[in-house]
């Protein structure tokens, strides 16, 4: 059976002129609260920050993704809104009847349960049932490495072991398309060695979708097929690997000059 042309493969993710702003509270100085009218309240002004200006684009199921950018750009921003914890002020997002997993540092664990019980909330909100959980719940225990850490709740985990129960949730209990921010750098040695092997095998099957956010550009050229480039909000550039990641390393080169 002869390979199909990426070209050809349908949609994973489509993105239609994705806006996201962000709402902040500036506080008011406590001479201007003293000297404002006592019958007006004031705690702040709102300021809005709009992280993406209408972005669109599209992945094709089994593409490996990269997303560069220098802090600020929207990257973990538009990881969000694909995994749905987000919701765009406009446009729209299709992931095509996908399940989807954000690897990302303490996403959705909360930090009173344990280790265990966070494993079946996250794997509960994936669509995993409860018998689906029981089975490979073992092998996301012996991934993650933390022993008895795995009973203790998560707000006593270091960043690298918050880190290493995240990814061994998404890379055992497999879903169609995995978002990847920045934890493969995360986590000792031997877990970054093997993290990383585990990612390859993953993204071996050809019909899975990653998008990976990393300042590591070797990770990126390294894992990706095609790379996206968002600056301040926008998509600045989106192709091949090698010359995305050329142009924003010399652009960012520029920058620092």
């Amino acid at each position: 059976m002869s390979e199909v042309n990426p070209a050809e493969r349908p949609a994973a993710i489509t993105a239609e002129n994705v806006h996201l702003s962000y709402r902040s509270i500036i506080p008011v100085s406590r001479r201007k609260q003293q000297s404002s009218s006592p019958s007006r309240k004031r705690s702040g002004r709102v300021e809005h920050f709009e992280a993406l200006h209408g972005i669109s684009f599209e992945i094709k199921q089994g593409e490996i993704v990269g997303l560069v950018g220098r802090n600020g750009s929207g990257k973990s921003t538009l990881l969000r809104i694909l995994a749905g914890i987000f919701e765009p002020d406009r446009g729209t997002v299709d992931l095509h009847g996908a399940t989807v997993s954000l690897l990302a540092l303490g996403v959705g664990f909360l930090k009173q349960l344990s280790g265990r019980e966070n494993i079946y909330l996250s794997a509960m909100l994936l669509g995993f049932t409860k018998p689906q959980i029981d089975e490979q719940i073992g092998e996301i225990i012996e991934f993650s490495e933390l022993g008895e850490f795995i009973e203790k709740p998560v707000r006593t985990y270091s960043s690298g072991m918050v880190s290493k129960l995240g990814f061994s949730i998404s890379a055992i209990l497999k879903t169609d398309i995995i978002l990847v921010d920045e934890v493969l750098s995360v986590g000792d040695a031997k877990f970054k060695k093997k993290s990383f092997n585990k990612m390859m095998e993953l993204i071996s099957e050809k019909n899975r979708t990653v998008v990976i956010v990393s300042h590591d550009s070797n990770t990126i050229r390294r894992l990706c097929t095609s790379v996206i480039w968002l600056h301040d909000g926008d998509i600045r550039m989106v192709g091949p690997t090698n010359e995305v990641v050329d142009a924003y390393n010399a652009f960012m080169d520029d920058a620092d000059n």
